[in-house]
């Protein structure tokens, strides 16, 4: 657990998939109880992300946009300039330990953020 529940927010420009990925492992490979929680902003180059549980027959046509499997959850999703993607990169035990929470309080974050800018999410 790490000292403190702030949380730096980092704003990126364009980033490959893979490289944040991969950074995102070695921020928490290096965590340690000092580490402070992250809240990464970014968007990728165009590409396909399927998850554990997805399957390649989702993804409906040929494409020459990659397709990258991840060992997160989920179907197949694009990720592309334009699309602004958030990574909290949080040790949850200093919020809570119900993940199930933690994603429908993401959720009415994500709604109440948008509704701030005249944007209606659900």
């Amino acid at each position: 657990m790490s000292i403190s529940n702030q949380v730096i927010i980092k704003k990126f420009d364009i980033v490959d998939y893979n490289q944040s990925w991969i950074a995102m492992k070695n921020f928490n490979i290096k965590r340690d109880e000092k580490t402070i929680d992250e809240i990464w902003l970014m968007q990728h180059l165009p590409v396909y992300t399927m998850g554990l549980a997805g399957k390649e027959h989702h993804l409906l046509e040929k494409t020459s946009i990659p397709l990258i499997r991840t060992d997160r959850g989920g179907q197949i999703t694009y990720h592309g300039p334009g699309q602004i993607v958030g990574y909290p990169i949080l040790d949850l035990d200093n919020f809570f330990t119900d993940i199930h929470k933690y994603l429908r309080l993401l959720e009415e974050m994500i709604i109440l953020a948008l509704a701030e800018y005249g944007i209606k999410a659900e």
